[in-house]
C-alpha cells in the first residue's frame, strides 16, 4: 500500500484514498457496470473522465490495494479486479448515495438503483458476494439462490416501467 495517512483519523485515511471523485466513479463503474479494462472505463461512463486521469486513478486505486491489475500476455487487455478493500467500497457507494439523492438534484432513472439498496442491505450483502465470486474466486455462499445484480436489475426495470 501507498504511505501513511496525514493523520490517525480513519475518516482521513478514507478520504486520502476514496477523497477524489474519479477514484469512486471508476469503482462504481468496475462495481456496477462490470467494467474492468481500461477502455471499458474510459468509453462506458457518464462522465467523460480523461485518459490521462484514467491511467493515473488506475495506478492509484492498485497502489493503495482496492485493485489488482493482471498483467496482460501479447495481444490480450489488462483486466482490473477489486481486492476485498475494494469491494468494501460497496456500503460506501450506498450511503454516498443515498445522500446524494436525499440533498441533491439527482435524475430519477439514475437514483432508481440507489434508494432500492438503501432500502435493501440483504441485496447489497448480494452484491458483495458476487463481487467475491467475480473478483476473487470465492463462491457466494448460497449458488443456487438468485443472484442480487439480478434481482436489483429485475425491480430497476419493474420501477422504471412503472413510472
Amino acid at each position: 500500500m501507498a504511505g501513511q495517512p496525514r493523520s490517525g483519523c480513519a475518516i482521513n485515511a478514507a478520504v486520502e484514498v476514496l477523497g477524489d471523485s474519479w477514484s469512486l466513479i471508476i469503482l462504481r463503474d468496475i462495481v456496477f457496470g462490470g467494467r474492468r479494462r481500461f477502455r471499458e472505463l474510459l468509453t462506458q461512463n457518464n462522465e467523460d473522465i480523461a485518459s490521462n486521469i484514467l491511467a493515473s486513478r488506475l495506478r492509484k486505486l492498485v497502489d493503495e490495494g482496492l485493485l489488482t491489475k493482471a498483467e496482460a500476455v501479447r495481444g490480450q487487455k489488462v483486466t482490473y479486479s477489486l481486492t476485498e478493500a475494494g469491494i468494501q467500497t460497496l456500503p460506501v457507494m450506498v450511503a454516498l448515495g443515498t445522500w446524494g439523492m436525499t440533498y441533491r438534484q439527482t435524475s430519477r432513472e439514475l437514483t432508481v438503483r440507489s434508494r432500492l439498496l438503501a432500502e435493501s442491505p440483504d441485496l447489497v450483502d448480494g452484491l458483495i458476494d458476487e463481487l467475491r465470486e467475480t473478483h476473487l474466486g470465492v463462491p457466494r455462499p448460497d449458488p443456487d439462490s438468485p443472484r442480487a445484480s439480478e434481482r436489483l436489475q429485475a425491480a430497476f426495470e419493474a420501477e422504471i416501467a412503472g413510472s
